[in-house]
């Protein structure tokens, strides 16, 4: 019988042929994840006599090249490689048609796309320049080439060659490998079809031949712990704040000479099991109700153990999954800028955490980290600390603020643990460090990039306010950079909340052998920009909740408590408190449970105690932003005078805070369990006469009642009070 032809038909055209072989080197490099440029090998390519197409399908059954409508078979080369050569003259548009168990799939290229990142980003990236370095680098939906897809990016300049892992391939990278882009050390793929919401890491080949999946750096969107993928993501959150009122005029009025007070919170906790969007229903009327200008968030961004409360950080530009999306959690800023307050948030770029799949050894290599193990390791928190001395890790971190700043419309970066990233000897013994070039213990690096990150992020953020957590007496903290300083806005007064909790901790009878741990702090109040912190860091592991610091019993301990409020709430500087002391639980702060909203409870039966104090710290605040002379001069020395700084023995402290004009504010603190009758302080012969405006011992806030006249006259310059136990006054002149 004879054989029936099956060639085409001669108006078919010329026949495909087989495509040369791939090189064995490239072809293993390909396969194991290993090749720098895999786009030479696969896509479309011209080759004598026609064109090239090679794709890399893993589990296909078939793979066609379809142009003009037409598909033309690929011939299996083995490992899932499929190649054809046909015969044209240019490089065509084109699909391929996939086949996986008889199912047909109709897809793009990845491999015909020109890369979808500039020059000018490559340049400033290699340059530690980049600013915006969030929308060069992570996963960025996008239309390439009138092709809706997503393009990846990754730094890992050390990797031996990176592919793209997600559920849209089944977690196998193998088909899509990523090319480098030079000595940026950059890594790029555009994944047509890929988009919002798909999960993914990226699967490195060190340069040993290791391979292992890693999150993004850069992702937006994480997975909700214990997951650790990244996930695509692009905000369509549209702001209002405040129909752009917020934005536009927060920088009028400088912090230094505004009211500050701050309610810092831990989100997870003050309503545990709330959103971020269920939180926005709640948290601004709260915190609004109770007078702070501004709620400080423990850390936002993603981290995976909860019980290190946000402070060790794995993915630094998504805000943590846990209470919903990035976009939920741009809608809780906006809530509260609409309802006035301002958002500052926890940053940590001091150190980060070991995981496996997270920063460390990202590339196979210390990247993120230096290469120095001594150095690298932090010997307080087992983790890793930033190499600040690379400039593209500074880059990363730089441009990580800003990210906060611009994306999220924060108003204010509070800096983590400053001192152990300033100090080369940190935690360290001898040995176990090596002094900088002039022999010091100063970090010279880790000081740039301070001065790098405050530099840039007051030139591009009006308003934002930069803040240091730093316990040392470092100079210059919030000296301007261009002066030498490392350029914060503010700082925590460590000093000021280690020796006043040590003073008001002890028993009455025996504060007068501390008396200067109170007057000590107006030594130094102009040395920096600082802010006054009862932080979370004073209410656990230990330390007790503040009113159970205080001496005495329960009316004692409440007492206590209010004065010590009132004293704060006037000494020079910013206000921090965190949340629960605000109506003086009596536990410490649990991360598991958060503040005892129980207590409040009509049916509790000391819910008047508690509410009392609550009422006062209200207070304090309306009074506070009311009276520009607790704020209008915090930095200026002629803004305060000393009344009375001596009188260890009575327990009492008076000083004056005045305002721009000079109008003044006396404030008179009575630290002893005994109401003192006929006390003579000496007052400005200009005041004929003065009225009380705030004080902690009245009935409303559970106190004795003890209180003045409507108007207190001053005689020669004298004034004569009954001074309220264990209560602080504030008194302003009457114009009785």
């Amino acid at each position: 019988m004879a054989l029936r032809d099956t060639s085409p038909p001669e108006s078919a055209g010329p026949r495909p042929r087989t495509a040369p072989a791939l090189d064995a080197g490239d072809r293993g490099r390909l396969l194991s994840g290993a090749h720098h440029d895999p786009h030479a090998l696969l896509g479309a390519h011209p080759v004598p006599g026609g064109v090239l197409f090679r794709t890399l399908r893993p589990f296909a059954d078939a793979v066609s090249v379809v142009i003009d409508g037409d598909p033309t078979p690929l011939v299996s080369e083995g490992d899932g490689l499929f190649a054809v050569v046909l015969p044209l003259d240019a490089v065509p548009a084109y699909t391929l048609l996939v086949s996986y168990q008889g199912a047909e799939h109709k897809v793009d290229d990845p491999y015909r796309f020109l890369p979808a990142l500039g020059d000018l980003d490559l340049h400033l990236i290699r340059e530690g320049r980049h600013e915006e370095l969030w929308k060069a680098l992570g996963a960025e939906p996008m239309a390439h080439q009138e092709v809706l897809g997503t393009r990846f990016t990754v730094w890992a300049p050390n990797a031996q060659g990176v592919r793209v892992a997600g559920d849209f391939c089944f977690w196998d990278g193998t088909a899509f490998p990523m090319r480098s882009l030079g000595a940026s050390g950059v890594w790029e793929l555009f994944l047509p079809g890929v988009g919002e919401g798909a999960r993914y890491k990226f699967e490195i080949t060190s340069r040993h031949g290791d391979r292992f999946l890693k999150a993004d750096p850069m992702a937006r969107r994480a997975e909700v712990p214990p997951d650790t993928a990244s996930i695509v993501h692009a905000s369509h959150y549209e702001w209002s704040d405040g129909d752009g009122d917020w934005m536009a005029h927060r920088g009028d009025v400088p912090v230094h000479v505004a009211p500050f007070s701050v309610y810092e919170v831990h989100l997870p906790s003050w309503r545990p099991g709330l959103t971020y969007r269920e939180l926005a229903e709640q948290l601004p009327a709260y915190v609004r109700d109770l007078g702070f200008t501004h709620v400080e968030l423990m850390p936002v961004a993603q981290h995976p153990f909860s019980g290190s409360w946000g402070y060790q950080v794995t993915g630094f530009y998504a805000p943590t999954a846990r209470l919903g999306t990035p976009d939920d959690f741009k809608y809780l800023v906006d809530a509260l800028h609409r309802a006035g307050i301002g958002v500052i948030v926890d940053w940590v770029p001091a150190h980060f955490p070991k995981d496996d799949w997270a920063l460390g050894r990202f590339d196979g290599e210390p990247l993120y980290e230096p290469g120095d193990s001594r150095r690298a390791e932090h010997p307080d928190w087992g983790t890793y600390e930033f190499d600040f001395g690379r400039i593209e890790v500074r880059n990363f971190l730089v441009a990580n603020a800003t990210y906060w700043c611009e994306e999220f419309h924060i108003d204010g970066l509070r800096v983590d643990a400053v001192a152990s990233m300033l100090y080369l000897d940190y935690s360290r013994d001898s040995g176990q460090w090596t002094p900088n070039v002039f022999g010091g213990r100063e970090d010279l690096a880790a000081m740039a990039f301070l001065q790098e990150m405050n530099a840039t992020v007051y030139r591009r953020n009006p308003g934002v306010v930069t803040i240091a957590e730093e316990s040392t007496a470092w100079d210059g903290v919030t000296r301007p950079t261009d002066s030498g300083g490392l350029g914060f806005g503010l700082k925590w007064n460590m000093g000021w909340m280690h020796d006043s909790l040590q003073y008001i901790g002890k028993e009455p009878v025996h504060r007068k052998y501390h008396h200067n741990e109170m007057t000590f702090s107006m030594v130094y109040a102009y040395s920096e920009n600082y802010v006054l912190p009862i932080s979370h860091d004073e209410v656990v592991h230990g330390k007790q909740a503040l009113v159970s610091k205080m001496p005495g019993d329960w009316w004692q301990r409440r007492a206590n408590h209010r004065a010590y409020l009132g004293f704060m709430w006037a000494h020079p500087g910013k206000q921090l408190l965190f949340m629960g002391q605000e109506f003086a639980q009596g536990a410490e702060w649990s991360e598991a449970h958060g503040p005892e909203w129980w207590l409040l409870d009509a049916g509790y039966a000391s819910a008047g105690d508690h509410r009392g104090v609550q009422d006062l710290v209200r207070d304090l605040n309306a009074v506070y932003r009311a009276t520009p002379a607790l704020w209008e001069r915090d930095t200026d020395p002629a803004g305060f005078r000393w009344v009375l700084g001596d009188a260890a023995e009575d327990n009492v402290f008076a000083f004056l805070r005045h305002d721009a004009q000079g109008a003044p504010l006396l404030a008179v603190s009575n630290f002893s369990p005994v109401v003192r009758h006929d006390y003579r302080l000496a007052v400005p012969a200009g005041v004929p006469a003065w009225r009380e405006v705030l004080n902690t011992d009245a009935e409303r806030y559970g106190g004795s009642g003890v209180g003045l006249p409507d108007a207190v006259a001053a005689r020669d310059g004298e004034l004569r009070l009954t001074l309220p136990p264990l209560a602080t006054v504030w008194m302003a002149p009457s114009s009785v």
